[in-house]
């Protein structure tokens, strides 16, 4: 059963009282398919299939009252060990960033970064504070699940690197500037 959310969980505030950043889900880990939030219906609905026998490692949201350059709310991925449901607001710590080039054809490239967050009170916040400490293997092999969600679209992506929380942090900032600059609220 999908619930209807009262309000547009874009323009919720980017932290808490504690400075802890929110992430709404908007796919759950273990989906074979992307949601997204639609803010006219207050529903999350399909963005898009995945390839044959690809899931989302981790919940996959967005940090709300931020603007990409892609004109949307920067992405999160939550890493952490259950699957949650979409519309959940997560309060998390920022461990890092990946740094992202998107180009889509016929357009001219974007920073399109990919936010590495871990939810407090979890067991996972315990063990990860820096996305750059994360096993070379499991940092492939989500820059290889980007590539491939990716896959069946025209878009390339390109990654400038890892980096640790004071970037993430300084990045986040960077967009709740412009989601208010973009929203008359500066």
């Amino acid at each position: 059963m999908m619930m209807k959310a009262t309000v547009d969980l874009r323009k919720l505030p980017v932290r808490d009282k504690k400075g802890d950043v929110y992430v709404v889900v908007e796919t759950p880990r273990g989906s074979a398919a992307k949601l997204e939030f639609d803010p006219d219906l207050k529903l999350f609905t399909l963005s898009k299939a995945l390839i044959l026998g690809l899931a989302y490692p981790y919940d996959w949201g967005f940090i709300p009252s931020t603007k990409g350059e892609d004109g949307d709310p920067v992405d999160a991925l939550v890493l952490h060990d259950a699957a949650t449901t979409p519309g959940l607001v997560l309060k998390c710590k920022i461990i890092g960033v990946l740094e992202v080039v998107q180009t889509e054809r016929g357009k001219h490239a974007i920073r399109n970064d990919r936010f590495i967050a871990v939810p407090r009170q979890t067991h996972r916040e315990q063990a990860d504070h820096d996305a750059r400490d994360l096993p070379k293997q499991v940092r492939s092999e989500i820059e290889k699940f980007f590539v491939a969600t990716d896959e069946l679209e025209s878009k390339e992506l390109k990654f400038l690197g890892w980096k640790g929380p004071k970037s993430g942090e300084r990045l986040i900032e960077k967009a709740a500037k412009h989601f208010k600059k973009a929203n008359g609220k500066d």
